[in-house]
């Protein structure tokens, strides 16, 4: 049908039905106990307050890094991924050092994905500075500038507006270096930044929003003399109901606090049919968010009646 795509479970990073801490951490468990092996990826938020307004900043947020680390170790069969790490929240060589650490224990299971942050009252709470979307743009670039190079070499010194570092050692590298995923749809600055940077490119809404930035994007990949084809297309799935008619998934999909008008939403044949569309337009993975957790409803029906056709 089409040449292999790829499918990652975007855990979420707080409970979404109330429970409490170890619950929420039970729940995260049992569905990686039924997806590994099965799925490609398994991909982790980096937020520690929760991110949507519905939510109260009491509710049990999970820390990116370190819940990455611990999963990792117990389901090394997949590829595992911050989507995306806040630039702001870590020392950049640190996040370098980091990287390479995981890297170490796990090589070739780790895609860096980073942005350069949203949340402000994230930033205020944990007293992290927030510059306006220019500079933490700028502020990303300098971070992944500043990985690449520990990543490959020795007795490094960097010079940015915003970070430095002088003689810097980071050992061991990873090897494989991992890929760079940049999430983010900016037009102006930050698909620049993919284009010049980025491995693979991590985008969301709908496939004729996202079919644009891509247009957008390969415009800066032509500035910048960079081969848009190089860079593996990702795209971030909200809601994905699936069920025996489109009115009962669409009534999973409506129920879900995550649910903003788009998403994979259908029967099996019709969800098939979706991620075929995203496929043509060039995606090819997938991090893909279930509006029925902690149920494992759906995402069994997806493993067993939508994933076999793209295998």
């Amino acid at each position: 049908m089409t040449e292999r795509v790829e499918f990652g479970w975007r855990a979420p990073d707080f409970p979404t039905d109330g429970s409490d801490s170890a619950t929420f951490l039970r729940q995260m468990t049992e569905t990686l106990d039924l997806i590994h092996g099965r799925f490609d990826a398994a991909w982790v938020a980096d937020h520690v307050i929760p991110w949507a307004a519905w939510q109260s900043p009491e509710t049990p947020t999970i820390e990116c890094m370190t819940t990455i680390s611990f999963l990792a170790a117990r389901y090394p069969e997949l590829t595992w991924g911050p989507i995306v790490l806040c630039q702001s929240n870590r020392n950049p060589a640190l996040l370098a050092k980091m990287v390479a650490n995981f890297c170490a224990f796990l090589p070739g299971k780790f895609v860096f994905g980073i942005g350069a942050g949203w949340k402000e009252e994230e930033y205020r709470s944990y007293n992290w500075e927030f510059p306006r979307p220019a500079v933490r743009i700028a502020q990303l670039e300098e971070t992944v500038e500043i990985a690449k190079r520990l990543w490959n070499e020795d007795d490094v010194t960097y010079e940015g507006t915003y970070y430095q570092i002088h003689h810097a050692y980071l050992d061991p590298k990873p090897d494989p270096i991992p890929p760079i995923l940049i999430g983010g749809s900016g037009e102006q600055l930050t698909l620049r930044v993919v284009a010049k940077h980025a491995d693979w490119w991590n985008g969301g809404g709908t496939r004729e929003n996202y079919a644009h930035k891509m247009e957008v994007l390969r415009g800066h990949c032509a500035a910048v003399g960079r081969d848009f084809d190089t860079i593996k297309k990702t795209v971030g799935v909200d809601a994905v109901a699936i069920a025996d008619t489109e009115a009962e998934a669409r009534k999973i999909a409506e129920a879900c606090p995550f649910f903003s008008g788009s998403g994979l939403i259908g029967t099996p044949e019709q969800i098939v049919e979706q991620v075929q569309q995203w496929a043509d337009l060039g995606v090819s993975h997938f991090h893909l968010r279930f509006a029925d957790f902690p149920k494992t409803d759906g995402i069994r029906r997806f493993m067993d009646e939508v994933m076999p056709h793209f295998r």
